[in-house]
């Protein structure tokens, strides 16, 4: 599996090209390391972030100072947005994970359908939780609440805007890739290393995707539930 012709035993230019397929693999499995090790990563530097805002909830909640947690009269975000909000990142994150299993199939075309649907959903999330920022009915430092909620939310929305912005690339380097590459093994090197790439990054982006939708529901809860 070459993409050009091997030349015959004793050539000069086979060692040559023994040496250059040997370094091409071995960048290529560095690359499908980074890819796995960099998730791992960004999961743990993820929930340390979030882990932040989650331990300030209920400390902050606990102390209550003076009572200004949440005091009373003060009205909280729109419990619907919040449900609609933690909604679509789910849906958007169970869609892509069934359209992970159908491209493992050789269904390229169901994956990309499902992917561009999760990343309709994310996108909406978005544009849904921006809006209900712009338009609280308190100030950030108003409370103790306020200020975890106000601390949180946009930090949780440029990461799942980020995860989009990866899904959105992954759509668009799936184009080039054949259904069957994904089935049979492709003829040369180059197209085999860019197919498991492409499924190293795509199970990669998964994991990712998932976990976020596990952080939505947690704050779900926190945030329009219990406070």
């Amino acid at each position: 599996m070459s993409e050009t012709a091997t030349p015959p035993p004793g050539t000069p230019d086979l060692p040559a090209l023994t040496r250059e397929s040997e370094e091409a693999n071995f960048f290529h499995e560095a690359a499908l390391n980074a890819t796995w090790t960099g998730v791992r990563l960004a999961v743990g530097a993820l929930s340390f972030a979030f882990g932040c805002f989650v331990f300030a909830y209920f400390y902050l909640r606990s102390l209550n100072s003076h009572g200004m947690w949440h005091p009373a009269g003060v009205k909280g975000p729109q419990p619907w947005a919040g449900a609609v909000i933690m909604a679509l990142v789910v849906v958007s994150a169970l869609v892509q994970y069934v359209g992970l299993t159908r491209i493992k199939a050789s269904k390229k075309g169901a994956w990309q359908a499902s992917a561009v649907l999760a990343l309709v959903l994310g996108l909406a999330a978005i544009g849904l939780q921006v809006w209900e920022l712009l338009n609280l009915h308190f100030f950030p430092g108003s409370s103790g609440f306020s200020s975890v909620f106000v601390g949180a939310t946009p930090v949780f929305v440029i990461v799942v805007l980020a995860a989009m912005i990866w899904l959105e690339t992954l759509i668009m380097r799936v184009r080039v890739i054949p259904a069957i590459s994904f089935v049979e093994q492709p003829p040369t090197y180059a197209e085999a290393f860019a197919v498991q790439r492409f499924q190293a990054s795509l199970s990669a982006f998964t994991v990712l995707w998932n976990y976020l939708a596990v952080v939505a529901i947690v704050f779900w809860v926190l945030f329009y539930l219990t406070a």
